[in-house]
């Protein structure tokens, strides 16, 4: 009998008090071993698709909690699945890579790590966006999914994702297989740490979360010449500006205030001495939205600007600026609104009503949303924020007016021991809840 979604959940609540007392209390056992597994991620940061050792020690720990384990999916990825009798299928992904960042934090198990990322840049390498709390939850996750066999009836599918910072990790590992090769999920969880909640604070969000994300390289081109004789020139340092204040109009003119938008220039750069006209002037632009249709609203925003700015400059035919949008480009993270209620219930039942609150949708990217994207109609899907920076911390900030630093920053460190806990169980309360024993 399929009870209706209101009962469903109430009766999955009803069961889960003691459960939730008595994972908590593994996950505090256990506690000691994975802060020592996050100190060793943390320490040893490995940069897009270069996850080798790090996808090495997520496939041992699945294998040993008795997952069936393929490595190497969309390069360095790792797919573990767990079948336990029928139900529905369940993804919980986390990411792996570092960042090119040299860090700052003085942790005693900092990071002297150096690398060169895909685009040939040599730098330090940090987890400064907390992939090392994510992994490292995972593992737990994986390890009482397994104990608690008896709790649940499905089957789970958990991946290490490569290449998150790059958006190429989610593409690569669905062209290589994933929802095929594998099962595919009903459902597809993650988290994310946070730097502006509490540590232990769970945030949801419900629809568009994270934004789509293109980056625009604008390459102005112009007639060059004596700074002293800017008659006889085409200046394109001129023109890139005009083109940088008009690009200001797409979001407050044309985008809907409903519909959030940013179109933000980043680098600007041209001309080598004061009295020489450049001959073109590069622009490097990152662009955000939610939708399919604000994000081609943008950039066709973008190419209509570039051009008619030039026109009116007279700029020759063949002279006329350059709209490149790289790939890849990220897209939109949707949580399934229906998805984010039920288990957002889940959650304040488990971890108590004043450990979950609303949060506002980011800006920021992330390839999660790749997964659920290519079957919306099947997929569920729920990122939520698992909060890292103790409150007293954020309370005197605000106080004082302070400056936190937050994600990708060389400070950022957040308090391990509460974001892998809270992150572990927030997983298993999720997925469990999705899977229940009939």
């Amino acid at each position: 009998m399929k009870l209706p979604l209101s009962l469903a959940a109430a009766f999955s609540l009803s069961t889960t008090p003691a459960l939730a007392d008595d994972i908590a209390a593994t996950i505090q056992a256990d506690m000691p071993g994975l802060l020592a597994t996050y100190r060793d991620l943390h320490q040893n940061p490995e940069l897009s698709f270069q996850e080798l050792r790090t996808a090495g020690i997520m496939a041992a720990a699945a294998r040993k909690a008795g997952f069936e384990v393929i490595e190497k999916v969309g390069k360095t990825g790792v797919v573990a699945v767990l079948r336990n009798g029928t139900g529905p299928t369940v993804l919980i992904r986390t990411d792996m890579d570092g960042l090119p960042v040299i860090e700052q934090t003085g942790l005693q198990f900092a990071s002297k790590v150096r690398g060169t990322s895909t685009a040939g840049v040599e730098s330090g390498v940090m987890h400064a966006c907390g992939h090392d709390t994510h992994m490292t939850a995972w593992i737990e996750v994986a390890r009482l999914m397994s104990s608690h066999r008896q709790d649940w009836s499905g089957t789970l599918v958990m991946i290490a994702q490569p290449a998150e910072e790059i958006n190429g990790g989610a593409r690569a590992m669905l062209a290589d297989g994933l929802l095929t090769r594998f099962p595919k999920p009903d459902f597809a969880l993650a988290f994310h740490d946070s730097a502006s909640l509490p540590s232990g604070m769970i945030g949801l969000h419900s629809g568009f979360a994270l934004a789509n994300v293109d980056s625009v390289n604008v390459t102005v081109r112009g007639l060059g010449g004596h700074g002293a004789y800017p008659q006889l020139t085409r200046d394109p340092i001129v023109l890139a500006s005009a083109i940088v204040m008009r690009l200001q109009t797409l979001v407050s003119r044309e985008a809907s205030p409903f519909d959030p938008s940013v179109v933000t220039v980043g680098s600007i750069h041209g001309g080598a001495k004061h009295n020489i006209i450049p001959d073109e002037v590069k622009l490097q632009l990152t662009v955000r939205s939610y939708t399919d249709e604000s994000r081609k609203q943008l950039l066709d925003g973008i190419r209509r600007i570039v051009r008619g700015e030039a026109e009116t400059s007279d700029i020759p035919d063949d002279r006329m600026p350059t709209v490149e949008v790289l790939e890849p480009h990220t897209n939109a993270t949707w949580n399934t609104p229906a998805l984010t209620e039920r288990l957002g219930a889940v959650l304040r039942a488990r971890l108590g009503a004043d450990r979950v609150q609303d949060v506002a949708a980011e800006m920021a990217g992330e390839d999660f949303g790749e997964i659920a994207r290519t079957d919306p109609q099947r997929i569920q899907s729920l990122l939520i924020w698992v909060g890292g920076r103790p409150a007293a911390t954020i309370a005197a900030a605000k106080k004082e007016g302070t400056i936190l630093p937050g994600l990708h920053s060389p400070y950022w460190a957040p308090e391990a021991d509460k974001v892998i806990a809270a992150g572990a169980e927030a997983l298993y309360a999720e997925a469990t809840s999705l899977m229940p024993r009939r």
